[in-house]
């Protein structure tokens, strides 16, 4: 991982716990729980995940133009058309959903 990139976690990391310091409904919450006679420990658990975009090319364009075309009831044909990201497509394979290439 490059520094820069470190440094962008870092401030994210920053970020995060100051506005959980600075929420007065928190405080207000941790305050209650307190007079309630109970001592409080709070632990939270971010997943940031991030990856390295590919191409210029593919930012620009917005991804992969896929048609697809359904047969709603009645006979009638309706045609639409949908943008997929290399990341859209990761995401779909990753709940093993395919995408019909006959519509291409």
């Amino acid at each position: 991982m490059d520094d820069r990139l470190k440094e962008l976690m870092q401030e994210l990391g920053n970020a995060i716990n100051e506005s959980l310091s600075d929420s007065d409904r928190i405080a207000a919450a941790i305050g209650e729980i307190k007079r309630a006679g109970y001592d409080v420990f709070l632990v939270l658990e971010a997943t940031i995940g991030f990856n390295k975009r590919e191409e210029a090319v593919e930012e620009e364009e917005g991804g992969e133009v896929i048609e697809l075309e359904s047969r709603p009831e009645g006979g009638r044909r309706s045609a639409g058309k949908i943008k997929l990201t290399s990341q859209d497509q990761k995401f779909l394979r990753q709940l093993k959903i395919s995408i019909d290439d006959e519509g291409r």
